[in-house]
């Protein structure tokens, strides 16, 4: 394994632009911040996601770059899914007591306004909090400010 991902590498930095490098390192740094950190997921350190929590809601932030973005050189729909789903399940298993997990059951997203800029900040706060289910929104912000979705989403609560 070791000796194919060298050869892989090689070939990447022998044949690559530096648009393509820029990428690769990105994603190495990112998989080297899980290993470093302990991070949970692969995506977490892929996406340089840093997360804040307080009483009632969580931030994830994210650095805008090109492996997040579409042909239109924007952020990428399933990208800005990806962080609100993951502020809005953080949420839900940070309020949950030792033993329990959420899930997601559902997740509806309104997309405003392109995803441009330097970063995307998602916030997410409780909508409901019942015994099986909790119903979290959340909102996703590009760096100058402006929303450029909205969600709500459902989590089962399991132990």
């Amino acid at each position: 394994m070791k000796d194919e991902l060298r050869q892989l590498l090689e070939s990447c930095i022998e044949n690559g632009t530096d648009d393509d490098l820029n990428a690769l390192s990105t994603l190495i740094k990112g998989v080297q911040k899980k290993i470093t950190y302990k991070r949970s997921t692969f995506i977490d350190g892929i996406l340089h996601m840093e997360r804040t929590f307080d009483k009632d809601t969580c931030e994830i932030s994210i650095p805008i770059n090109p492996i997040i973005n579409n042909n239109l050189n924007i952020v990428h729909g399933g990208i800005t899914a990806t962080v609100l789903d993951t502020a809005m399940g953080s949420l839900a298993n940070y309020l949950l007591p030792e033993g329990f997990g959420a899930v997601t059951n559902q997740l509806n997203i309104h997309y405003i306004a392109p995803g441009i800029g330097d970063s995307l900040r998602c916030k997410a706060e409780v909508v409901h909090q019942g015994s099986k289910t909790l119903v979290i929104s959340g909102e996703a912000f590009r760096s100058d400010g402006k929303k450029i979705a909205y969600a709500t989403g459902t989590f089962f609560i399991i132990k």
